[in-house]
């Protein structure tokens, strides 16, 4: 069973921004089915199309299957069968010798810039780059599937900045 193990963070974006990161790469994002026990995603990036099957969260685990599609096949997916799709340029960044994948969201969600990283077991030991702010592993409004359905621009102001 492929397992993801990840934890997420907001970003200080004062920091963020006088931080050297490259291009980046736009991603289009849907989901065709979302439930607290699995997500079906679809995602469309500039070099490829994928089909991500997520399971259930327990802490920052999760099961996870990934499938490379045809990036035609991603966008008709996209635009025949998912709503929300999101918008956002990704940026990898290695800090540390570990990758930290870091998503500016972009359209209704603009404004909202998270950062993840990938461990190899829930006991990893990694640095925080200097850019990172709150935890936000495992806290639902920073799923993507949920922005995708509660778009960022619509939260109140007090939800937009926990002090967690």
């Amino acid at each position: 069973m492929g397992v993801e193990i990840e934890r997420k963070y907001l970003v200080n974006k004062a920091i963020w921004n006088n931080t050297d990161k490259g291009a980046g790469e736009l991603y289009s994002q849907g989901y065709m089915l979302t439930t607290p026990e699995k997500t079906i995603r679809v995602r469309l990036t500039e070099t490829g199309g994928f089909l991500t099957i997520k399971g259930i969260s327990v802490g920052a685990s999760r099961a996870e299957y990934e499938y490379g599609i045809p990036q035609t096949e991603a966008s008709e997916l996209l635009a025949d069968f998912c709503s929300g799709v999101i918008e956002k340029r990704r940026y990898k960044l290695v800090y540390a010798g570990m990758v930290w994948e870091v998503d500016e969201f972009m359209g209704a969600n603009e404004g909202l810039v998270l950062a993840e990283i990938e461990l190899p077991d829930a006991d990893s030991i990694f640095s925080l780059p200097p850019w990172i702010g709150v935890e936000v592993t495992g806290q639902l409004p920073y799923y993507n599937s949920y922005i995708s359905e509660h778009p960022y621009s619509t939260w109140p102001d007090q939800e937009k900045n926990p002090t967690i």
